[in-house]
């Protein structure tokens, strides 16, 4: 299968049954809480996909302009919002199989994100659009397997959130789940900055434009994918992309100093809903 006939048989995408069901309270109170609302939709991959695309849909003229959920949330009617909502509980109970439990998906989507806002806020760069980056960045592997891509095959050789599942997926259908994402993005008419950061983000300094956010991403990815691999303390050493921070100005204490997450807690645990701007 070819990326644009996956996208032609792209199915709709599920969205957290929890976060659906707290925001869907939260909208329906006579004043709802736009930071709550904000919150939970950025605890969700898929609902700040489509959040961000109708906010950066031609209605608006700002297409390719909104990188952030808070952005859109400022230009949209909170009824969309629950549109949204509706039409995202029919896929909630999609499954992607046991090489990549939903929970763990949206735990990981979740860290990834915090990283890059924090690693983006260390370089005095753009902490909305790296949260963003991260946090869809690996929407494409949810897609391959709901257009029966059989990526599920992988997994014995390569678990979904291995950190060569790039090399591999790549070596099995001539693209990856960052290909497939960076694809979304741009339907979406997400800035073209995000949308750079996702196609370059297995390489980033490969390309002409050398984006920071594509860098700052993969590090992200690295150290996401770190903790749901179990990695110690040689293994981080061993595994750190060092290349890639050299051209940031880090190194692999800068980059573990800066991470803002409590990785004591288990890799499957309950999935976080704080998520301070």
């Amino acid at each position: 299968m070819q990326l644009a006939d996956l996208l032609d048989r792209s199915q709709p995408l599920p969205s957290s049954p929890r976060v659906l069901a707290l925001l869907l309270t939260e909208l329906k109170q006579s004043q709802p809480d736009l930071r709550r609302v904000d919150q939970f939709i950025k605890a969700d991959p898929v609902l700040a996909l489509r959040v961000l695309q109708l906010a950066n849909a031609p209605t608006f003229a700002l297409s390719g302009l909104v990188n952030s959920v808070s952005e859109a949330l400022a230009l949209l009617h909170l009824y969309l919002v629950l549109a949204l909502v509706f039409l995202a509980f029919g896929p909630a109970s999609f499954t992607v199989g046991a090489g990549l439990p939903l929970a763990q998906f949206w735990v990981y989507s979740q860290d990834c994100a915090r990283v890059a806002r924090a690693l983006a806020g260390l370089l005095q760069y753009k902490q909305q659009a790296a949260y963003v980056a991260g946090l869809i960045h690996a929407l494409g592997e949810l897609s391959m397997r709901a257009a029966a891509l059989e990526a599920s095959e992988l997994d014995e050789t390569c678990p979904a959130l291995d950190l060569r599942r790039v090399f591999f997926e790549r070596q099995a259908f001539g693209f990856c789940y960052l290909d497939v994402s960076s694809a979304l993005a741009r339907q979406a008419q997400l800035p073209q900055m995000v949308c750079d950061a996702l196609t370059y983000a297995d390489a980033p300094f490969d390309n002409e434009a050398c984006e920071p956010l594509a860098g700052v991403l993969h590090l992200a990815q690295w150290r996401a994918r770190a903790n749901q691999l179990g990695l110690q303390k040689n293994a981080l050493t061993v595994t750190f992309p060092s290349q890639v921070a050299e051209m940031l100005g880090l190194d692999i204490d800068m980059v573990l100093q800066q991470d803002p997450i409590d990785w004591s807690r288990p890799v499957s645990g309950h999935m976080p809903l704080s998520t301070p701007t």
